[in-house]
């Protein structure tokens, strides 16, 4: 198994007040060059909005784009004639294809949001574009994971027009959980929302990342009460 490590606070930031950013990968005035991308998983922005801020209409383009709010809420509108608030508990995703544009708005003026924006590469470039929104609360499972992407439409969760599988799980301290790969030549890369937990005999603190590939399983011992977020997406793009 291989695996690379990226802790928290080596993360790229941006601040422009009404904003602040964490991010994973290389994006807008962060760049390095060992941190493009991993894999198909191009973006893992982490996200801190002001009451009453946002991101005005601007483009996309052959892009799978999903965003996970941690808190607050957080209201879409785009060029498809979409429009809604996702909240804590909800996923959405937006297969921008051929060419969408939207704009993400925090619409409370007095309480701010925070979520994460993943973007994957698709495996098929101008599709049509597409929305989709879920509560993914509903189907919670303690100390297990939570399948909440698929490139399956039929299967639990949104879709996306890649071979990438995403799990969101919530454990109590002390639980241990086995993770298999749906593709043994994908790899997965862990993102701990909360807590702290042992993947892969590395141990992972709040925010921390870890990708790893080159196994088909992967081992997850919860140091503490934790909630983790993992993407498995294929390591070769074309």
């Amino acid at each position: 198994m291989k695996t690379v490590y990226h802790a928290a606070n080596s993360r790229g930031n941006a601040d422009h007040g009404w904003l602040k950013s964490r991010h994973t990968f290389s994006f807008a005035h962060y760049y390095d060059p060992t941190r493009v991308h991993f894999g198909a998983l191009r973006v893992i922005n982490d996200d801190f909005v002001e009451g009453g801020m946002g991101f005005g209409t601007h483009p996309h383009d052959n892009m799978e784009i999903i965003s996970i709010p941690l808190s607050g809420d957080l209201a879409h509108k785009d060029s498809m004639g979409n429009g809604s608030v996702i909240r804590h508990g909800d996923i959405q995703v937006m297969s921008a294809g051929t060419g969408i544009t939207h704009s993400e708005m925090n619409p409370n003026p007095d309480k701010p949001v925070q979520f994460l924006q993943i973007w994957v590469f698709p495996n098929k470039r101008d599709v049509e574009p597409r929305y989709q929104q879920i509560t993914i609360a509903n189907t919670q499972k303690p100390n297990d994971f939570q399948q909440i992407l698929s490139p399956n439409p039929e299967d639990e969760g949104v879709w996306i027009h890649q071979d990438a599988w995403f799990s969101l799980a919530k454990f109590d301290k002390g639980v241990t959980k086995n993770y298999v790969l749906h593709n043994a030549s994908n790899g997965v890369y862990a993102f701990v929302i909360k807590g702290n937990a042992n993947i892969g005999g590395i141990e992972l603190n709040q925010r921390d990342g870890l990708g790893l590939w080159d196994t088909d399983s992967i081992d997850i011992i919860a140091t503490s009460d934790a909630e983790v977020l993992l993407m498995e997406v294929p390591m070769a793009v074309e």
